[in-house]
């Protein structure tokens, strides 16, 4: 009885000298790290002021919202705004367009990237290879606007593209007001301006593995597809993974500048999606509560996806996500 007590005894006096040998350890990290610590503070400070503390504003999603009463002093109505917009008849719509413009974006929009920093990597002259860099990157720092702008130009009636086409079948196709070519030209236009600037993580990457892997394949006698498929794709699994978990996990988020901007009154029934109808109910009609509820259930189907294609990517990949 007496040993049953005293080895309970050492278990207990175990425990505890664990403990105190792991918070000694804590506390000599945080003395030897202190400074990395205080690097922290402006990036903890600036996601607590702009990202944590403008959540308690979502609060208005389940009010009767009145500028004049305040947020807390606004009358509660619960989900009433949810299930005014689920059962609206504009639902169905707005949220097809969402999925179809972000869906047929991540599939069409992955891969070229990937493609592209595999082409780069086979370029072994280094200034040819900054100067395609730099034009391919270039896209990515023209503005949404001028963006829109070059695309209504050479889609007008009388632009350049609508006078090859007329040379070719004799009439001429309202690119920008026809409804069936609005989600073509926003997906490629937007994996044109992108894809240079998406595939600089997969080009760091690709530079990052070692040369004497390539060497032991030109040993080998191994040509480019081979090297490729067993050395450059594996390297660049984990990014990729990563990538498309973080694009899946913003299906539902369509940026409503470039849609709102290239939207005319005849292409409306495929170019008005959640983000766009957000910003119209809420900043230019000034119903803020219920803009506020469709844009939390937004939110809430990008964690709903965003947890879901994690959890199928950890099964597929040996249990790694992120």
């Amino acid at each position: 009885m007496s040993k049953g007590i005293g080895t309970e005894g050492e278990m207990i006096l175990d425990k505890k000298v664990l403990k105190e040998q792991k918070r000694r350890s804590i506390i000599r990290r945080i003395k030897r790290d202190k400074w990395l610590y205080v690097l922290m503070i402006p990036g903890i400070l600036m996601t607590l002021v702009f990202k944590y503390f403008p959540m308690y504003g979502a609060i208005i999603a389940f009010k009767n919202y009145n500028p004049m009463l305040g947020i807390l002093k606004s009358p509660w109505v619960g989900f009433e705004h949810f299930k005014e917009f689920i059962f609206s008849p504009n639902f169905s719509v707005l949220l097809e367009n969402t999925l179809k413009i972000s869906i047929y974006g991540l599939i069409l929009g992955f891969l070229p990237p990937i493609l592209l920093a595999l082409s780069l990597n086979q370029i072994l002259n280094k200034k040819i290879k900054q100067k395609i860099q730099l034009i391919l990157y270039a896209p990515n720092f023209i503005s949404v606007v001028v963006i829109v702008g070059m695309l209504f130009l050479f889609l007008s009636a009388n632009g350049p593209i609508n006078g090859l086409v007329e040379k070719l079948t004799g009439e001429s196709i309202m690119f920008m007001s026809n409804p069936t070519y609005f989600r073509t030209i926003y997906i490629l236009s937007g994996i044109w301006q992108g894809m240079g600037w998406a595939s600089i993580l997969y080009t760091a990457t690709l530079a990052g593995v070692s040369t004497d892997l390539y060497e032991a394949a030109n040993i080998d006698g191994a040509n480019i597809l081979q090297k490729i498929i067993h050395i450059d794709l594996p390297a660049l699994k984990p990014v990729m993974v990563i990538n498309f978990i973080l694009a899946a996990g913003n299906i539902m988020n369509v940026g409503h500048e470039k849609a709102f901007l290239m939207q005319t009154s005849m292409n409306i029934p495929t170019s008005e999606i959640i983000s766009t109808y957000v910003y119209k109910i809420g900043l230019q009609s000034g119903n803020y509560a219920y803009s506020a509820a469709v844009g939390l259930f937004n939110m809430v189907i990008n964690v709903v996806l965003l947890l879901f294609v994690n959890s199928i990517t950890k099964k597929l990949n040996d249990g790694q996500g992120l």
